[in-house]
């Protein structure tokens, strides 16, 4: 199931709208039903107002109700509709991970990411990714 997950970020990842970096970036979240929430990064002019794939998908699961039945999350980066050609896996950026701590709080996982790169892709928990993550528990 990871490597289909896989496939749909780097499926997803054909739809980026990226003609400033040409870096189209694919994200794809896994539903505790089995179903799977994709999205693409959309670039903006003014860099700052862009949004990552990964913040996309997690808005659409949230919007289709769904944001509480994430437990995996796929991120892919490289040429639309494929994988960068290193061997180095794409993460999710800061920005990212902290959304995706919210997720994992609100969720009570600590969600497992898929990272594509050339030969495949790596797993990290997010408490790799984001060690020391600032959580809705710090507010209290």
């Amino acid at each position: 199931m990871s490597q289909d997950l896989v496939n749909a970020a780097i499926a997803a990842s054909a739809n980026a709208y990226a003609p400033y970096s040409n870096f189209h970036v694919g994200a794809a979240l896994l539903l505790d039903d089995g179903k799977i929430v994709s999205g693409a990064n959309f670039e903006n002019a003014s860099y700052g107002m862009t949004l990552c794939a990964e913040t996309v998908a997690i808005a659409k699961a949230n919007s289709d109700g769904t944001l509480r039945k994430i437990v995996a999350i796929a991120v892919a980066g490289g040429p639309a509709g494929q994988v960068a050609a290193n061997d180095e896996a794409i993460t999710p950026c800061g920005r990212c991970r902290q959304i995706i701590k919210e997720v994992a709080d609100l969720t009570e996982r600590d969600i497992p990411v898929h990272c594509a790169h050339a030969n495949g892709y790596d797993t990290y928990l997010l408490s790799e990714l984001l060690p020391h993550g600032f959580g809705p528990a710090n507010l209290k």
